[in-house]
């Protein structure tokens, strides 16, 4: 609107002016929002906003603005205030308050400064306005600085607005006394809004790092979860921006706003939050044998103590005359070869780095057969007992089918904790986006058995960055971390058979998401692409 000199108008564009600071939500924004307010609503053809520095000490530009010179400075214009505009010190050395800088003198005293003419003032100095003007050919005249402080009288921060315009536009005037009570109304609202968005921001950033404690929790109690937990946000987000800049396919009209990106991070954050109720043995059991401890050492002594009782019994043989030393010691050589070979198989088998096949499983069953070890007490007992049996022949990794819904239970505790919470406005989808990123396209997954048409783009983001890390994690005590090449390979037959969402996976690799994540998380040993 034209600047009027009506009262009446000026207090309608004030309300305007205080409805559209109160949804606000980007805090630079908002500040400059707040500045160009003042300067419209006093009609100024400069101005600055001062916030106070973190151990409020002092004041520091945040945002220039002066038309007549064309400076625009800080707030959203992404042009930095350069080095030549110090911070404006609070106190003196002496302790004192810095009463003879106006900015200060208001920030301190609470007091709105309104001077007719900088150059004709005592009690304040303006020796570096005077430089600015010299440098520039400028002449700052007319000044009203005003402090912003909140309902708790804590200080927000300082308006400084500069060389008051006539109200044809033309000419400097000073700063009148309508003008300085629409300023102090509109810092008065604009300290409320601050504080409201300061407070806003203070919680989500509480709430963040709340979430970052249970991740930081469950990294203590595994190391390999934790790297997990903190690489599938990041990529789900790599993702979900590569999405957001696609122009062609059937993403092009897909977008997500400041408030998606944020509860889809929110999500990625919680996705494994159900790890913290997974038993430590399973969740890093990095051999088959594993439990607290790894029991192939179990079995190594097993094996001792069948060499002894071997060569306790063919001295026996020898001493009743049954067999000759030389038959005895080639029978201990022979058997201690197979045992020697046998032991070692079972070394690998327990690793399970590899998968197993049919006749790996039967050798495991022979070499149960083959054996067995008295205990102190002269009892008997086969070299592997049955649960040790059945760990050793899992076919794929280290986990048997009962550890494995132990490890799968977790995206249930997942779901489960996350829907108890009472998720404001703008999160009520992060129990479904971050309880979805084990199901599968055709409905295959768990736990829910959602099909692709029942899932949001979200979870399906998540699903993707989920494997994608796991195959490429170097981190896992059961596995090697494959190469980019390995990794896209697989995933490219995770594509084909309904596995994963073939449409994101287009961007994902047409946009090489995989490229982005591997240069910051990959060995330079994987990145083979």
């Amino acid at each position: 609107m034209k600047y009027s000199d009506s009262h009446a108008l000026r207090l309608e564009q004030l309300n305007r002016i205080g409805v559209a600071l109160s949804s606000e939500n980007n805090i630079d924004r908002l500040l400059e929002d707040i500045l160009l307010a003042a300067k419209d609503i006093t009609r100024a053809d400069g101005g600055t906003l001062y916030l106070p520095t973190s151990d409020r000490t002092a004041l520091r530009f945040t945002i220039l603005r002066t038309d007549s010179l064309g400076i625009r400075l800080g707030g959203v214009t992404g042009q930095p205030l350069t080095a030549q505009f110090h911070d404006i010190p609070l106190f003196l050395p002496d302790g004192q308050p810095n009463n003879h800088m106006v900015a200060a003198y208001a920030a301190n005293t609470g007091e709105t400064v309104n001077i007719p003419d900088a150059y004709c003032v005592q009690g304040f100095d303006f020796s570096g306005t005077r430089r600015f003007d010299e440098k520039t050919g400028y002449r700052s005249t007319s000044f009203l600085t005003v402090p912003m402080k909140n309902h708790e009288g804590d200080l927000i921060g300082v308006l400084q607005l500069l060389n008051a315009r006539g109200p044809d536009g033309e000419g400097v005037v000073p700063f009148s006394q309508a003008d300085q009570h629409l300023a102090e109304s509109l810092a008065s609202q604009a300290a409320i809004a601050l504080t409201n968005r300061y407070l806003i921001q203070q919680l989500e950033n509480l709430f963040e790092s709340f979430i970052r404690l249970v991740n930081s929790a469950i990294d203590e109690k595994s190391p390999y979860t934790g790297g997990h937990c903190e690489r599938v946000p990041e990529l789900t987000m790599m993702l979900a921006h590569a999405v957001n800049e696609a122009t062609e396919g059937p993403l092009a009209d897909f977008h997500l706003s400041d408030k998606d990106f944020r509860e889809l991070r929110i999500a990625a954050l919680l996705h494994d939050c159900g790890k913290i109720t997974t038993p430590v043995h399973v969740v890093d059991k990095a051999t088959k044998l594993e439990t607290i401890f790894d029991r192939i050492e179990l079995i190594d002594a097993r094996f001792a103590v069948m060499r002894q009782e071997l060569e306790l019994d063919l001295l026996r043989q020898q001493v009743r005359g049954a067999l000759s030393p030389s038959e005895a010691e080639r029978l201990l050589e022979d058997t201690l070869r197979q045992m020697a070979d046998d032991r070692v198989f079972l070394r690998f088998a327990n690793r399970g780095a590899e998968r197993m096949r049919d006749e790996d499983v039967q050798r495991v069953h022979d070499i149960a057969n083959r054996y067995s070890w008295r205990d102190a007490d002269g009892n008997r007992h086969p070299l592997l007992n049955e649960n040790e049996l059945e760990n050793l022949t899992i076919r794929a990794g280290t986990l048997t089918a009962a550890e494995r819904k132990i490890v799968n239970h977790h995206i249930v505790a997942t779901i489960q904790m996350l829907e108890k919470l009472p998720w404001p406005k703008g999160l009520q989808n992060v129990p479904e986006y971050a309880g979805g990123h084990h199901e599968r396209m055709d409905g295959k997954g768990y736990p829910k058995g959602l099909t692709r048409e029942q899932m949001s783009w979200q979870a399906r983001m998540m699903g993707i960055a989920d494997i994608f890390e796991a195959l490429t994690a170097s981190d896992r005590p059961y596995k090697v971390p494959m190469t980019l090449s390995q990794a896209l390979k697989i995933m490219d037959h995770f594509k084909s058979n309904g596995h994963i969402d073939p449409d994101l996976y287009d961007v994902f690799v047409q946009q090489q998401v995989y490229s982005v994540y591997a240069r910051k998380y990959l060995t330079d040993d994987q990145i083979d692409l």
